[in-house]
């Protein structure tokens, strides 16, 4: 009776937790420090237009021209240093705490914003290239910082919806920065100051998260003790009573990884949809100029489109979640109904945008919009799922999972470059597309048939089971060794 009474009461404890509290606070700082940082990750792909043109776009700054293949050097050298610290990012983010990989990260990444124009004056394109290469090194912490820290602030019933709130913070930079890096290269200060404005953002967003960010709710100064009890209750339900934490020096379980079933499935659906993601933002506009004669590279709005669809849309998801945790269905339902969404409506989308006619270059605008903007779906998919199966090592997988699925949107324009011979053979094309809503296919389908949202086994380390001190009535909820 004791062990129902106690279960009783922390379901109670998980539905008091309706209004705003500092774990709100700490999703919105993860929102704006994505923003800055997504603005920082593209202000490059936008200003080297300007750099490359400026004698037309604004003749009072240097110019630096530079051939198509240097420029593809260049802008992908970010990539190279962002896949290399994926792995390592989550360990440290689990040693260190989540808060100081994302400052150290964005410091460095700030700093360097700053320095791009000087830079780029005394070494050129080469010197630039290299900065970038450390920048995506820094950026690398990113998304495993964020993933520890939002494992350890948010409640399991609150985690798909706030994360995904936290996610779209990149969609948000992307937008910003597309919509003003234009005017900031022909106002007074020219296309440095896009770097300026990107790398201040970045240093007042390091002092604001110095100040009233925390790596877990233990660490935070302002947090009630209403607060910390509801996500501790919560999450102790979520490990069925294990009190037990991980030491944060405590072997990660790299092997039990490898051999996860769970994990596995949602490695190969995240590296699906990496592919899927950066097929459409790399190829799309070059296919749309090619075969239906319609330049979006160079109109702001419709640049940005996909990205307003897609933040715009991940609300809209969020509040039909909430409407199916009203239900009985399962959360491991819940990740994977998203996920099919998010996955198998591009799928078709991006098939049926093959076949659209050059005179109907609207309908393929639209078509794109909504193909980048519905799989916004996955944030509340696969995208938290790397918590849901080990809130303790979530910030590991997810830089296990990230760094593969980077690969793969290093390869993707790579097999493009190699099948689309003919940049106006709209055959080529199709069978781009077709690739791509295969692997979108077989990856929602791995996730479908084997993934899971339940904690796994080896989440837990293997220590022995100690009294805790702060909550006694969860000792209540272990079995006793007469009642095994």
């Amino acid at each position: 009776m004791a062990g129902i009474n106690g279960i009783v009461k922390n379901r109670r404890f998980e539905d008091e937790g309706s209004g705003l509290g500092v774990r709100h606070l700490q999703i919105f700082l993860l929102f704006c420090g994505l923003t800055v940082g997504f603005a920082m990750r593209v202000n490059l792909s936008v200003a080297v237009v300007a750099m490359t043109d400026a004698a037309t776009i604004n003749p009072d700054f240097p110019e630096y021209p530079l051939s198509e293949k240097t420029k593809s050097w260049v802008l992908s050298s970010f990539f190279w240093g962002y896949v290399a610290t994926q792995v390592p990012a989550g360990t440290l983010a689990r040693r260190f705490g989540g808060k100081v990989t994302l400052l150290t990260g964005v410091s460095i990444c700030s700093v360097l914003n700053l320095l791009t124009p000087l830079c780029a004056s005394l070494g050129g394109w080469p010197l630039i290239c290299g900065l970038r290469l450390i920048e995506g090194l820094c950026q690398g912490v990113f998304f495993p910082s964020t993933h520890t820290i939002i494992s350890a602030w948010i409640p399991p019933r609150e985690r798909g919806s706030l994360a995904t709130c936290a996610y779209t913070g990149g969609q948000f930079g992307t937008i910003v920065m597309l919509a003003t890096s234009g005017l900031l290269a022909s106002s007074a200060w020219g296309w440095p100051s896009i770097f300026y404005v990107s790398g201040a953002c970045g240093i007042l967003w390091v002092v604001a998260y110095y100040i009233w960010g925390a790596s877990s709710p233990q660490d935070s100064k302002s947090i009630s003790a209403e607060e910390i009890k509801l996500i501790e209750m919560s999450q102790a339900n979520e490990s069925a009573g294990n009190s037990q934490q991980p030491n944060n020096r405590q072997p990660t379980p790299w092997l039990s990884f490898l051999y996860s079933g769970p994990f596995l499935a949602l490695t190969a659906v995240h590296a699906a949809s990496a592919w899927g993601y950066w097929t459409l933002l790399t190829q799309i506009p070059s296919y749309m100029n090619s075969i239906l004669g319609k330049d979006i590279k160079s109109n702001a709005l419709l640049s940005s489109l996909p990205y307003i669809a897609n933040l715009v849309l991940s609300f809209v998801f969020i509040w039909v979640s909430k409407i199916i945790e009203k239900s009985s269905l399962s959360l491991s339902f819940n990740r994977k109904f998203f996920n099919t969404i998010g996955q198998y409506i591009p799928m078709i989308l991006l098939i049926a945008l093959g076949y659209v006619p050059k005179e109907n270059d609207t309908l393929a605008v639209v078509l794109l919009t909504l193909t980048v903007g519905i799989n916004a779906a996955c944030h509340l998919g696969f995208q938290v799922n790397h918590i849901d199966l080990s809130p303790n090592y979530a910030g590991t997988l997810m830089g296990i999972s990230n760094g593969l699925a980077s690969i793969m949107s290093l390869n993707a324009p790579l097999l493009v470059g190699v099948i689309v011979t003919d940049k106006y053979n709209v055959e080529q094309w199709r069978l781009v597309f077709f690739i791509a809503a295969a692997i979108y296919l077989v990856g929602n389908a791995l996730f479908i048939f084997f993934g899971t949202a339940n904690v796994q086994p080896w989440n837990d380390p293997p220590a022995k089971p100690r009294r805790s001190s702060v909550y006694p009535e969860l000792e209540s909820q272990k079995p006793r060794k007469s009642e095994k």
